[in-house]
């Protein structure tokens, strides 16, 4: 186990959740590795909690896909396999595709000037070498896009699927390479979006999807 490991402490979120996004970041980071165990009694040592928030956090990170209990071994860092990510992506192609159309006949002038302005914010991210901002920054994209649906049911599928979706997106945005990509696909979708083209709209979301798994894919193949 890393020895960086040190708790993020926030004084407006429980421990239960101070303890997951600590472990989360490490596990996205890389400083806890797949297949790497996470036993409560240890982890509670080295972020000096007890072993009640380091339980309910791991259960948090099972929701994510970030770890996995495995039967007689206890909890451990999920390795990404391919199968996971497609399915994880298949989902998420339909889902965004359909959030698209949806929002290419009720989005607003007003949502229009936000996604602009969040489409400037994630550009302006990718000069800062934070990955987890320029994760953050990608999903406040494409939620100006699911909120302009208008439908809480969808959002609510999204919004579920998106903690499953969080760890292919960090490694996607760990590369410099695909920056000009995501920039150019986020200016296409708006673009769809301001003309109010469904088809274009549709296309470009699909693009994006596609390039991420294809991305992902080769991380996941050097990996394993």
């Amino acid at each position: 186990m890393t020895e960086d490991l040190t708790l993020n402490m926030d004084a407006y979120l429980p421990l239960r959740d101070v303890v997951f996004n600590t472990l989360r970041e490490a596990i996205l980071k890389g400083d806890l590795k797949p297949g790497e165990r996470l036993m409560e009694l240890q982890l509670a040592a080295k972020l000096g909690v007890s072993r009640t928030p380091i339980r309910e956090a791991i259960r948090m990170l099972e929701q994510e896909g970030l770890a996995v209990t495995m039967p007689r071994k206890g909890a451990e860092v999920a390795k990404m396999t391919l199968k996971d990510m497609e399915d994880v992506l298949e989902i998420r192609e339909a889902l965004d595709e359909l959030a698209v159309r949806i929002a290419c006949e009720k989005i607003t002038d007003e949502q229009l000037r936000r996604l602009a302005d969040v489409k400037d914010a994630f550009e302006t991210s990718t000069k800062t070498g934070d990955v987890k901002k320029i994760a953050e920054s990608d999903v406040s994209f494409h939620d100006v896009i699911y909120e302009a649906t208008d439908n809480p049911k969808l959002v609510t599928l999204l919004n579920n699927l998106r903690e499953q979706i969080y760890r292919y997106r960090v490694e996607y945005v760990k590369d410099p390479k695909n920056y000009p990509v995501l920039i150019a696909e986020h200016e296409a979708i708006m673009e769809g979006l301001w003309r109010h083209d469904k088809k274009a709209a549709t296309l470009a979301m699909h693009e994006h999807v596609k390039n991420q798994a294809v991305a992902v894919k080769a991380v996941i193949q050097r990996q394993n």
